[in-house]
């Protein structure tokens, strides 16, 4: 009974192929030609409360196919969710570790295998993901941080204090006094189960708000916890109006931490409301986020022509450029920018647009009507500037769905607005830069984002990619040489960025774990003094 399981390194999940007419691309196909429509209610203390406030979730690629019934729940319900937490707290923090990791070894399982087709198919259908951007997400990502997080947090559990001959030094590491607040984006469904899963496995309970169009997936997972033994309301499942839940969050003098991914505009609203209320919070709560990011690509004149025009299509965009790590500014030396912009224009050509279901197709919807308007508004500014030219692309259409053309813009001024703003969407800006440039172009790249989230150097002259890194230093969090600035694996790049792309913490890794713990150093001594 008093047995530790080791956990030992795990290793990352394999990819299934997926390929036409292999046995799980037929069994994929099941999930995505169900019509069933799902009610998706929140989950309070255990309780599924369905609701009159209802948000119809329809496919990003085609606007007519309803998906889910998203049941939104009351402020009271979001009080009654942290309540339930809190009435919990105390018996998740006192489950032994070994426990609280088999709950998410089993989640892990569970997903990996009888729940693998139906959650891809839900993030294809519900985010608009092709197989090939879905199976790394919803289920290997996944699955890894769940595994990897458990290893890393036995490393953390495991270091203790030296101790003399005459006393007992030990660290207890206790969850955060309070619950801890996860806010998941829309773009990577495996990133809510370690917004959620990271802190509830150092003991922490959590209310857990996933963005609405990420809902369906999200849910699914959540059942899986449910199915691994996760006990009722120490996640609770709020699918709320993003506002209100977080009216009722930060009101509670029992918030002890947000775990954010999501826009950088949001999150430094809520560290200024978490700030401007400090003194009604029983402890400094903890704030973790991952932000936005106006991610570079610098090729170098010794680079690859053909390497840096894959990368910058790959990078670029994969999943429409809705990654905060997306490939969104390149610079490009004028000595290779020809066969560049040529094998861009050669593959952009044969890039298809269109239904995820089809397995020919690389790229699928931006989220929704919101995303669509941002982005084709800098598009239409974009022809009309005389400072920018069209290289490939600058076609969209909302019918049957929100589809954007990839498209490659290339400026004159390298502070453009194009160069400096997040569009997050399937477009690249370029600047081409004389070759002899090279030494004042690399503070030009590090000054001109407030972000510092990715980027990528592609140069085989090792002086000179020895420099950029000097002078990148702070430009990015996630840095790639000669590889594109996306793709980062659990275990293999922790990930995270600085300035206004979020806290650092490097999800998966150690570094985030530490966030949601609360040592207490106790030392016995054996044989007190009995003479002053």
């Amino acid at each position: 009974m008093n047995s530790m399981p080791e956990f030992t390194q795990p290793t990352n999940e394999p990819e299934l192929a997926y390929a036409e007419g292999a046995v799980e691309w037929k069994q994929l196909q099941q999930h995505l030609s169900n019509r069933e429509v799902v009610d998706i209610p929140a989950v309070i203390g255990g309780q599924k409360i369905y609701s009159d406030d209802v948000e119809e979730l329809h496919a990003p690629h085609d606007r007519s196919r309803l998906l889910a019934r998203i049941h939104r729940p009351t402020e009271g319900q979001v009080r009654q969710a942290i309540q339930s937490s809190l009435d919990v707290a105390a018996d998740w923090a006192s489950m032994p570790f070994a426990d609280r990791a088999a709950i998410m070894h089993r989640a892990a399982a569970i997903i990996s295998g009888r729940m693998r087709h139906r959650i891809n198919a839900a993030t294809m259908l519900g985010q608009s993901k092709t197989i090939d951007e879905a199976e790394p997400d919803s289920a290997c990502e996944l699955v890894d941080f769940l595994r990897f997080n458990t290893h890393n947090a036995r490393h953390i559990r495991d270091s203790q204090p030296t101790s003399p001959r005459t006393a007992q030094n030990r660290t207890d590491w206790r969850p955060l006094e309070g619950f801890v607040y996860a806010v998941s984006p829309f773009n990577f469904t495996a990133i809510g189960t370690n917004l959620s899963c990271a802190p509830a496995l150092m003991g922490n309970v959590v209310l857990w708000k996933p963005a609405n169009r990420s809902t369906l997936a999200n849910y699914i997972f959540f059942e899986a916890l449910e199915q691994a033994g996760l006990p009722a309301g120490v996640i609770n499942f709020v699918p709320g109006r993003a506002t209100m839940v977080t009216d009722e969050v930060l009101a509670s003098p029992h918030f002890a931490g947000l775990h954010f991914t999501g826009s950088s505009e949001v999150f430094s609203n809520l560290w200024k409301r978490v700030g401007s209320g400090i003194d009604k919070y029983r402890t400094f709560p903890r704030l973790v986020g991952e932000t936005g990011g106006k991610d570079f690509v610098l090729a170098h004149p010794s680079a690859d022509a053909s390497e840096v025009a894959i990368a910058l299509v790959r990078g670029a965009f994969g999943y429409q450029g809705q990654k905060c790590s997306a490939a969104s500014r390149a610079y490009v030396p004028r000595s290779l920018w020809t066969k560049v912009s040529a094998q861009m224009k050669s593959i952009l050509a044969e890039l298809k647009v269109g239904d995820v279901a089809d397995r020919s197709t690389y790229m699928g919807a931006v989220i929704d009507q919101n995303s669509y308007t941002k982005i084709t508004t800098y598009l239409k500014a974009a022809k009309d500037d005389a400072r920018v030219s069209v290289v490939a692309g600058g076609g969209f259409r909302d019918d049957p769905g929100f589809f954007i053309e990839p498209t490659v813009l290339k400026v004159e001024d390298p502070r453009h607005v194009l160069m400096c703003d997040e569009l997050f969407g399937p477009v690249l800006t370029v600047f081409v830069y004389d070759d002899n440039e090279w030494t004042t172009l690399l503070p030009l790249i590090d000054s001109t984002s407030k972000y510092a989230l990715t980027g990528s150097i592609f140069c085989t002259d090792r002086k000179a990619l020895r420099q950029a890194q000097e002078v990148l230093v702070n430009a990015a969090g996630n840095l790639y040489l000669n590889d594109k600035p996306t793709g980062a694996i659990v275990g293999q790049q922790p990930f995270g960025g600085g300035r206004a792309s979020g806290t650092n913490d490097k999800a998966g890794s150690w570094m985030n774990l530490l966030r949601w713990t609360s040592p207490r150093v106790v030392k016995e001594t054996y044989a007190p003094p009995r003479s002053w």
